[in-house]
């Protein structure tokens, strides 16, 4: 009876481990279907790759030539992103050549045999060959190319490999920058539900700029790969050289083109470098559509090494600054619209205003002075005396009007299916008072008639006034994107100009015209007249704003105008930051030359 008992536990534990195993045979063999079936085409890695994908990876040693996101252009097609340098490109497989091939290799490469074999030893990816600077990818020529070529080594391949950016740092912030940014990339695969393609989370996207604001136009083109095939000993398979994978539709990635001049862009640069423009901006304007043209900002930035903290990166075209004298063009058009005075009325000048802390620039004054003169020759004591006879509501009402205490680049609420586009990126309103609901009194009124007290405006604001003085009191939306188009360079959509007129209405196109003749004036006889022999005649105004920076009095020097005056072609603005009190008007000398560039691109 015991050993039946003893057989037949004996049997049940046989039964149960059969069944346990076949159950865990069943399980892994739906597993393993679902692998097969399923789980194969989803993406598991943080690269967004299935499985097969990451399977074929395993034979095969790839790098990136062109991560597939949209470029952008000039206004004439002309690339301003997406550098294309033929470089070597070294693979990190066994066997490495022989010492005579490395030695070949090495004189072709610029560097020592040492080096090289050193370097190619410690690689664990494919990774470009650097200059000797260690900056930028190494550069064959035609002839290099064929020479590497010649010498028919294993692991190194000559490719086409695409810089984002065509040089290190420059004046074009407005461009803007590309990094890796995981937590925006889930919150854009959760809103637009991407579960089934997720964006990759190493993908880079736009940090600032134009860069951001068309991030949805630019990204999620199919890269280009370059890789070779191994073996399970990362040999290269013999008769198989490099192989190129990429995107095959004529459409995508898209491009996107600005209203950008590379040639003039350039030339801007170029002019204040050289002239040692350490802070400020240069603004460029097509006054036939307020288009931009040029828009440079001091200090420059490198778009590949971005320094957060030191702010080089933000573009001082689109930053708000104490704007001076110039925004007594703001004021007259007030006092001419609201008919607080008659351009032919007469104040004096003393040199000192008497009150509120003012005086005017000119020692001893301008003696009798009539309104016209008093802009002509930015007389302090007619602009203090206007602004106390016009009503804050007025002054600040005016400035709306002429797009001055808002933002005026060109933005829809809806395009292509995306909301909310903008332009130009972290672009400032800027403001006229300061007062946290009190009324502005006579005081505040009178500093913010001479563009002192709380007044802000960015340059592109202030190059725009001379548009809207252009275009008889219409204020213009600035363009920094013209088109967008396929890969195959066929037309998308086109972003069409369109003005941006405030709620509280526009200036008089007599207003506007009176103004432009007083710029006129202001360089045949007044203070810019630095300007009069130029070869264009040009119509403009100066300023110079007081400020005050880590403890200390400098001044922020203005000059916007616009030329040549018979057939107008660009507004411009300058802003020279940070002048010691005394120092030489160096934005007028800018203007200057800046109008000579642009005189000679349409000679």
């Amino acid at each position: 009876m015991g050993r039946v008992c003893m057989s037949l536990i004996h049997k049940k534990r046989i039964f149960y481990s059969m069944l346990i195993l076949t159950s865990a045979l069943v399980i892994l063999m739906f597993r393993l279907g679902y692998l097969q079936l399923t789980a194969n085409s989803k993406h598991w890695t943080r690269g967004g790759h299935s499985l097969n994908e990451m399977a074929v990876r395993q034979r095969r040693l790839g790098i990136e030539l062109d991560p597939g996101r949209g470029q952008f252009t000039d206004r004439e097609g002309r690339m301003l992103t997406g550098k294309v340098i033929w470089t070597p490109i070294l693979f990190p497989v066994s066997p490495k050549p022989d010492k005579h091939k490395i030695s070949q290799l090495a004189v072709l490469l610029q560097t020592t045999p040492a080096e090289l074999a050193k370097k190619w030893a410690d690689i664990k990816q494919p990774m470009p060959w650097q200059d000797r600077e260690g900056i930028e990818p190494f550069k064959l020529s035609p002839s290099k190319i064929q020479a590497l070529s010649g010498l028919k080594i294993r692991g190194i391949e000559a490719l086409p490999l695409v810089k984002r950016y065509m040089t290190g740092v420059s004046g074009s912030q407005w461009l803007g920058y590309v990094s890796e940014q995981p937590d925006t990339l889930k919150g854009l695969n959760a809103a637009y539900n991407f579960s089934a393609h997720p964006l990759p989370l190493n993908l880079k996207v736009g940090g600032a700029g134009l860069e951001k604001t068309f991030d949805s136009f630019l990204r999620g083109g199919e890269s280009t790969e370059a890789y070779v095939a191994v073996d399970g000993y990362k040999r290269p398979i013999e008769q198989i050289g490099a192989r190129i994978t990429g995107p095959d539709s004529p459409y995508y990635p898209l491009q996107i083109r600005t209203t950008i001049n590379k040639d003039i862009q350039k030339s801007v640069e170029q002019l204040t470098e050289q002239s040692k423009l350490k802070e400020g901006a240069v603004v460029v304007l097509d006054v036939q559509n307020g288009d931009i043209v040029a828009m440079v900002s001091r200090p420059f930035y490198n778009p590949e090494h971005i320094d957060l903290i030191g702010g080089q990166w933000s573009n001082r075209a689109v930053r708000a600054s104490v704007p001076g004298s110039i925004f007594k063009t703001v004021i007259a058009a007030a006092a001419l619209e609201m008919k607080a005075a008659d351009p032919q009325e007469q104040f004096i000048c003393k040199g000192d205003y008497g009150k509120y802390h003012l005086s005017c620039w000119k020692q001893g004054g301008h003696g009798p002075i009539t309104f016209e003169q008093g802009y002509v020759n930015s007389c302090n004591t007619v602009f203090a005396a206007l602004g106390e006879r016009l009503s804050a509501i007025q002054i600040e009402e005016t400035a709306h009007r002429m797009g001055i205490g808002r933002s005026i680049g060109w933005q829809e609420k809806k395009f292509l299916g995306a909301s909310d586009i903008k332009q130009i990126d972290q672009e400032e309103a800027g403001k006229v008072f300061d007062t946290k609901g009190a009324i502005p009194d006579s005081g505040v009124r009178a500093q913010t008639a001479i563009g002192q007290r709380d007044v802000l405006m960015t340059p592109l604001q202030a190059a725009n006034l001379v548009v809207t003085l252009l275009h008889d009191g219409t204020v213009l939306a600035p363009r920094l994107v013209r088109e967008i188009r396929y890969a195959n360079g066929s037309l998308l959509a086109t972003l069409q100009p369109h003005s941006a007129v405030s709620p509280e209405g526009k200036i008089s196109a007599r207003t506007a015209r009176t103004l432009l003749g007083w710029m006129r004036e202001v360089v045949t006889e007044g203070t810019g007249r630095k300007l009069r022999d130029h070869i264009w005649e040009l119509a403009g105004k100066s300023g110079t704003a007081q400020v005050v920076r880590n403890g200390q009095k400098l001044n922020d020097q203005w000059f916007i105008g616009y030329g040549p005056v018979g057939r107008p072609r660009y507004a411009a603005a300058v802003l020279v930051q940070s002048k010691k009190p005394g120092a030489k008007h160096q934005a007028t000398e800018l203007f200057y030359e800046l109008m000579d560039i642009l005189a000679k691109k349409l000679a």
